[in-house]
């Protein structure tokens, strides 16, 4: 038995401005198993989390909706931690960042980082919504690519050529709130001195707190070099004011992760647990963050030079994982594939499945993951009810039918050897789930799973039954196929938790959940078996699809809801007014050609393109395109588009980019690939 370690587990705050999808709960539930593992393994193990409440979104959804900001983010903590429960994510405390905890820590740090002469005040040049009196988020300022010329672009980067930039280097500015053209407006910002912290900061990020990825990854950002972090924003702003600086507030960036504070705060304060004894200094408790790789810059840059200091403990380790795509490509709501966990509990689907099938994918990296819904389907059949569930179906009524549920085996030394062979499982088992690599876990329980089945497929205990002579034998054989259920039952509880506690309790009689200290012990007798899960019906996916599947017609003119969970400042494209009048010749300037995409694949180092070979007719181009959040490569290949044939090429550092694509949609999730009829050739002239 290893000594008891004392742990602190988060996951990245989810914000208060929409539903939780599937996406998000590729997190929750990796972070949940390694914390049931944990638990099982008898640390004690404190996992906390929070709404992300703060930011301009929330305002002004909630003035949208004609409620107070308080209001908003109440009902949608309801929401989450509903959806959450659903899923049997288990949280010691589920918070919220808009809390006197939290505001207290925020100071807290906030003066403790003044007082060492990490934040300076300047007067900055920003944009500012005349119609609504707001200085404008780069999130909430559109207009032209300054490099590319593309249109409806956000205000820090281009979505089409992948260029970052200042929001004031855009062509023809609009504000997206409320489509004024914002003028320029001086304002006293607050900063912290990242770049002061950049020695430190190379030091940690390669000390082993991060995935050798993820630490490659930070690179980029050293070598561009750490600019200081603007950390207020003005009024109007929901969020904290920042102490003796009326009407400014801190960015909510700042007070995000120190929610996690907050949070373990509120539960120590009702369990009077000791705050210090986690995030002292020198504390000897271990502190684990999850997050998605896309917020990977706040947490392992901006978050521990803010911990460091302010003379607060770091993160032992941040275990960042990738997105989620299905069906090979991102979720859509065209698609029916953007599906949030209330709709998926609402079709009847069982929790535990996506739990199991999200655990057969993930192996502790950054890589994205992809769940594959015909997949899906097969892997939770043959697996949870045609492999572990076929078990105890298959053997449990002989038990309970000729003796009275009584197991046996044929002697102490074959008991022995079980027993053996269960702990040594358990420990290759448990490295697999202490390092995240839950496929590995998986892989290993179902090839026990397969080889216990060929034994009842070998040693046919229905045929024995028959034979009054042959009971010892049978006897023998079924408590050896439910001896290893019961090991198969431990290894799987971190997953499958509620499914697991059925079987503890209903089946073998235990009146607590698994512990894994049960793989040391042997069961004796079993209850009566009752139904445990049921297969997968393809149509219920149909179903679910379809429920999903956003009718675009019907929602023409409608505002686009608030998808976006995670980022704070993001907010989804809306319609916007239609350009300036151009002439016939201005339009004649642009040659649009029909283009077949011979290659499509990943760009090493590029978080939003794809690199594209496209047949003009006789010539090939190569172009950059920044539709990866929309497209799996291997989808697009032989596919026909229609690029801009004479736009001057654009040195990029991933190459040289020949032209453009065409494609329609907000962006994100939703960018759908201009394509010509059937009968188009390569070459042809789009006119």
């Amino acid at each position: 038995m290893t000594s008891q370690r004392k742990i602190l587990v988060t996951s990245a705050l989810p914000y208060a401005n929409g539903p939780i999808h599937l996406g998000h709960l590729v997190e929750y539930i990796q972070t949940d198993i390694w914390v049931r593992f944990q638990k099982m393994r008898g640390h004690d193990c404190r996992y906390v989390c929070a709404d992300d409440t703060h930011g301009t979104p929330i305002m002004l959804r909630a003035e949208r909706e004609g409620i107070t900001p308080e209001a908003l983010i109440t009902r949608v903590h309801a929401e989450h931690l509903r959806d959450f429960t659903g899923f049997h994510i288990e949280f010691d405390n589920y918070y919220s960042t808009h809390s006197e905890e939290t505001r207290a820590h925020a100071v807290e740090i906030y003066s403790r980082l003044k007082a060492r002469g990490l934040i300076e005040s300047r007067a900055i040049e920003q944009y500012f919504d005349p119609v609504k009196e707001m200085f404008l988020p780069d999130r909430f300022i559109k207009g032209e690519c300054p490099k590319c010329r593309a249109k409806d672009q956000y205000g820090d980067s281009c979505e089409v050529c992948g260029s970052t930039y200042s929001p004031t280097d855009l062509i023809n500015p609009y504000s997206a709130v409320s489509g004024a053209t914002p003028v320029r407006k001086e304002s006293v910002h607050y900063f912290f001195k990242l770049g002061t912290c950049t020695e430190f900061l190379k030091f940690w990020t390669r000390s082993g707190h991060l995935q050798a990825e993820a630490a490659n990854k930070l690179n980029e950002w050293f070598e561009a070099g750490l600019s200081d972090w603007d950390i207020s924003r003005d009024a109007p702003y929901f969020g904290f004011e920042i102490p003796d600086a009326p009407g400014k507030y801190f960015y909510v960036w700042l007070d995000a992760p120190i929610g996690y504070m907050g949070s373990f705060q509120n539960l120590c304060d009702r369990l009077r647990l000791d705050f210090s004894e986690y995030w002292n200094k020198h504390t000897e408790t271990e502190l684990y963050h999850f997050i998605g790789k896309d917020i990977l810059y706040f947490h392992a840059l901006f978050w521990p030079a803010m911990l460091e200091y302010s003379d607060f403990r770091l993160p032992t380790k941040i275990f960042a994982h990738g997105f989620l795509t299905v069906n090979g490509e991102k979720m859509s709501k065209s698609r029916g594939t953007f599906i949030t966990a209330q709709s998926y509990l609402d079709h009847g689907l069982d929790p535990e499945w996506l739990r199991y099938y999200y655990a057969c994918k993930l192996n502790g990296t950054m890589e994205d993951i992809d769940l594959s819904l015909e997949d899906f389907v097969a892997r939770v059949n043959s697996d949870l009810v045609g492999k572990y569930i076929n078990i105890a179906s298959r053997c449990a009524g002989f038990i309970t039918k000729y003796f009275d549920g009584q197991l046996r085996h044929p002697d102490k030394r074959f008991e022995e050897a079980l027993t053996e062979r269960a702990v040594s499982e358990g420990i290759a088992i448990a490295t697999y789930y202490e390092n995240r690599d839950y496929s590995k876990a998986i892989r290993e329980i179902m090839r026990l799973a397969d080889e216990i089945n060929v034994a009842i497929n070998d040693r046919k205990p229905w045929e024995v039954a028959r034979d009054s002579s042959r009971l010892a034998e049978l006897q023998e054989i079924c408590s050896h196929a439910l001896d290893s259920f019961y090991v198969l039952s431990v290894l799987l509880a971190p997953i499958l938790p509620h499914l697991t506690g059925q079987v503890a309790k209903e089946l073998f009689g235990l009146d607590r959940p698994f512990r894994w200290s049960d793989l040391s012990e042997r069961p004796r007798r079993i209850h009566a078996f009752r139904h445990l899960m049921t297969r997968i019906d393809p149509k219920r996916i149909d179903a679910l699809i379809e429920a999903n599947r956003q009718n675009l017609q019907a929602a023409a003119g409608l505002p686009e809801p608030h998808s976006q969970v995670r980022h704070a400042e993001h907010q989804q494209h809306e319609i916007h007014p239609i350009a300036e009048t151009i002439s016939i010749d201005d339009f004649a300037k642009v040659d649009l050609r029909v283009a077949r995409i011979v290659n499509a694949e990943h760009v090493e180092g590029a978080d939003k393109l794809l690199k594209l070979t496209l047949d003009l007719g006789g010539e090939t181009r190569t172009v950059f395109a920044g539709i990866k959040s929309a497209y799996a490569p291997e989808n697009l290949i032989g596919r026909l588009t229609v690029m801009v044939a004479n736009l001057a090429p654009r040195k990029m550092k991933f190459g040289l980019s020949e032209g453009m694509v065409l494609a329609a949609g907000p962006g994100g999730a939703d960018i759908f690939l201009l394509s010509p009829d059937e009968g188009a050739r390569p070459g042809m002239r789009v006119k």
